[in-house]
């Protein structure tokens, strides 16, 4: 891996991981609930966006390597946290909640794969 590609991811994440941080505090600041839906919504956001960034990148030439791994490994890699998701749902299961840590991994499967799913043929419909 080339030191530009590495410098692309890096900074991809830099500003993912801001965005994470910000989207994710205003959304459990506005939706206060014992689910966690600040990492919900960054990680169906982050599958709609990289389901659209992959369909570009399949479909056009516009992209540079370099660019394609600020987006997608970079930025939604950072923006999007399985880590978070896993341990806030063991936090639920370990506290007695099961039904709202069962909510959280099917609301966080099921919408993360849907949100892929429109991102990805959006952009297709709108390319052709």
């Amino acid at each position: 891996m080339s030191w530009q590609t590495i410098l692309a991811i890096g900074s991809g994440g830099f500003i993912g991981a801001i965005c994470r941080a910000y989207l994710n505090g205003l959304v459990n600041k506005n939706i206060p609930h014992d689910l966690p839906f600040g990492t919900l919504s960054v990680n169906i956001l982050g599958s709609l966006i990289l389901g659209a960034l992959f369909a570009l990148f399949s479909n056009t030439s516009i992209f540079s390597l370099h660019i394609k791994s600020f987006l997608s490994t970079g930025m939604m890699g950072a923006l999007t946290t399985y880590s978070t998701f896993a341990l806030e749902t063991f936090w639920l299961f370990n506290a007695g909640n099961i039904i709202l840590a069962l909510s959280n991994i099917v609301l966080n499967v099921v919408g993360t794969l849907v949100a892929a799913g429109i991102g990805y043929r959006g952009i297709i419909y709108f390319l052709k």
